[in-house]
């Protein structure tokens, strides 16, 4: 009969039943000293001659030392002899005899013996027996006889059965066996515990996992869909009594110690996401070195996170080579990084080959990256067919760079229906183009609810133009706090807009306190957006803080803004560098501003510039607006009369 779990020897079968009697039988296997072995030797000859002297216990005893040694010859006639005075040890013993001779039935017969006199080893047996026939209620007759009498392996094979069924008192048997040190219940309970907290959507539930997907040049991108090992939150705190999370690692730690390396490799990626890492890294070593190969990767992962590639490239080598398609995308991504386009190609086709789709994805990003445009969709092609949302929509922006948005379309909404969040932003912008903005909406929603910052963004701009402030000002808020500079600068014009205009201040009231609005200013000044460099200066000036203004108008000016440098060109003049000012004024009145050239003909008026004057008054007429033309026009007709006087 074959094992059910990890692989056991006959004592741990629980088919294999010695009586512990007063002169210390052994009950366990293994290599033993010259000591023991003269012991054993001394303890097997008294139990033969107390054996051939006809006591019943000897007979039991000594059949089940040759039984172990492997001497079926010499065991079968004592332990039936044994049976035969009602020796319930014996009887179980000789079932596994026969059982390793062929002699299914008749081993069956034996065990019942033994399990009716109240063996919990035998029962276990049994139910063993008749699982393998297909025979699940006798089955779970026996082995539940087993499991209720305490017997450890009786629990975990009758939980078994309940689990193959979907009983829900799977988890209850898998509990008792554990209880009495079975690493293989242990690690099941605890994969147990991790499931019904997925279903229940206890926190920290949802395993992630790393890969080494990714561009070419990040090593090791977190990917959704690799299999590196899970890496769990915690739990804790979570309502409704202690986190199963925890009594997941809890039970993994047990099953772990016990040398379980699926174990200790769900241990390390426990440890891991709670920031425990050197612990973490012990266990994955422990794995690693039982043979794991995602518990190699993961431990790559780790030494790689620690600034140790050489070390995690080691892992990653002994895991590739072992068939762990994660740790061959990780070695590519490695050698793409420093350059090694065809060790980092040779590695991700092994990762495909290995059944990761990943590689066949990252293959598409590495002849991208070369601008193989046609290599590029063949493997985005390959990796989309088979599932791979990110590929799926790669391919689609391929499409639509060719100029085949037909073909496009198709692709992102594959992706976008398979979770991509690019995807969903992708299909929102090519509505957009077709003037579809309903539809657009719609997906930047999508986009905007699963944290994409720009569909946020987009989303927020449309609920402005809606007159829907308040949902505007969330989707902002999202987009701003996710780092776009331009919903930061338009949620401060929301807020802005919300102000009462300013008074005097209070008594005792600090002068010039930052507003929200004007936090959020700075914050898209300080990622390097023109407009709201412009007002962090205006709001500066208007706080009397006259260097910061002039150098938040001196950053947007040299980045283009036309308004920047006008307001520099107005703030130097104030302070006397009037020579300067009219460079910041040309500079803004070349770029379309007419307030500057409408100052630049101001000032070459008074220099007595005439013509300079009028060129500059005629370009201000041009560009507007109206106010500023009319009074170009008076200007301009005033110097044509000077200059004709």
């Amino acid at each position: 009969m074959e094992n059910m779990g990890d692989r056991t020897t006959l004592l741990e079968t629980g088919r294999y039943v010695q009586r512990h009697v007063e002169d210390g039988a052994r009950a366990e296997s293994g290599a033993a000293g010259s000591a023991e072995t003269a012991a054993d030797a001394e303890t097997e000859e008294r139990h033969r001659r107390a054996a051939d002297a006809g006591d019943t216990a000897s007979m039991s005893v000594l059949g089940a030392m040759l039984l172990r040694r492997g001497d079926l010859d010499a065991a079968e006639p004592y332990l039936r002899a044994a049976t035969a005075e009602g020796e319930r040890a014996a009887a179980n013993n000789l079932g596994v005899l026969l059982h390793q001779r062929g002699y299914v039935d008749e081993a069956a017969g034996w065990w019942r013996v033994a399990a009716v006199a109240g063996s919990a080893a035998a029962a276990h047996a049994l139910g063993r027996h008749y699982r393998e026939l297909g025979d699940d209620p006798a089955a779970e007759y026996w082995l539940r006889q087993s499991a209720e009498q305490g017997h450890a392996l009786g629990a975990y094979a009758l939980a078994d059965l309940l689990e193959h069924r979907s009983d829900v008192g799977a988890e209850r048997w898998l509990r008792a066996a554990a209880e009495q040190g079975h690493r293989e219940a242990a690690y099941r309970l605890a994969r147990a515990l991790e499931e019904r907290a997925r279903e229940t959507g206890h926190p920290g539930a949802d395993a992630v996992y790393r890969s080494g997907t990714g561009p070419p040049t990040s090593a090791g991108r977190r990917r959704p869909g690799a299999d590196t090992g899970p890496r769990e939150d915690t739990g804790e705190g979570a309502p409704g009594g202690p986190s199963l999370i925890s009594e997941a690692a809890q039970w993994y730690r047990q099953a772990a110690a016990r040398g379980h390396r699926r174990a200790a490799l769900h241990l390390g990626a426990i440890l891991e996401k709670r920031g425990e890492l050197k612990e973490a890294g012990r266990w994955y070593l422990t794995s690693a070195k039982d043979g794991e190969a995602r518990a190699a990767c993961a431990l790559g992962f780790l030494l790689r996170d620690a600034g140790d590639e050489e070390s995690a490239a080691v892992w990653w080598l002994r895991a590739a080579q072992e068939g762990d398609g994660n740790a061959a995308n990780a070695l590519g991504a490695l050698h793409a990084a420093r350059g090694e386009q065809q060790t980092a190609e040779r590695w991700y086709r092994a990762a495909m080959d290995a059944g990761d789709v990943n590689g066949a994805y990252n293959l598409g990003l590495l002849c991208a990256a070369q601008d193989r445009t046609v290599q590029a969709e063949q493997w985005y092609r390959r990796a989309a067919y088979a599932g791979h949302r990110e590929a799926a929509n790669a391919l689609a922006v391929l499409l639509l760079q060719a100029d085949d948005p037909t073909g496009a379309e198709p692709w992102f909404s594959k992706a976008a229906e398979a979770g991509s969040v690019d995807a969903a932003f992708n299909l929102g912008i090519l509505y957009a183009g077709r003037d579809d903005d309903g539809t657009a909406l719609r997906w930047y929603e999508r986009a905007a609810a699963a944290g994409h910052t720009e569909a946020a963004l987009q989303v927020g701009i449309a609920c402005l133009r809606d007159g829907d402030e308040r949902s505007a000002e969330r989707h902002l808020r999202c987009a701003a706090g996710g780092g776009s500079a331009e919903a930061a600068f338009r949620l401060a014009t929301v807020l802005d807009s919300r102000r009462p205009p300013p008074g005097p201040p209070a008594l005792g009231e600090p002068h010039g306190v930052k507003t929200e609005c004007e936090q959020w200013y700075e914050r898209a000044a300080e990622q390097g957006h023109r407009r709201a460099q412009v007002r962090v200066g205006m709001l500066a000036a208007g706080r009397g803080d006259i260097a910061d203004a002039a150098r938040w108008y001196r950053e947007a000016a040299e980045a283009g803004s036309r308004n920047g440098a006008f307001n520099l060109g107005l703030l130097l003049a104030r302070e006397g560098g009037e020579r300067e000012a009219a460079l910041w004024w040309t500079r803004a009145a070349q770029a379309g501003h007419g307030r500057a050239a409408l100052r630049l003909a101001l000032l070459a008026a008074r220099r007595g510039e005439l013509t300079e004057g009028q060129r500059w008054c005629a370009r201000a007429v041009e560009l507007g607006p109206a106010e500023v033309a009319e009074r170009a026009a008076r200007l301009r007709e005033a110097l044509h009369q000077e200059l004709t006087a």
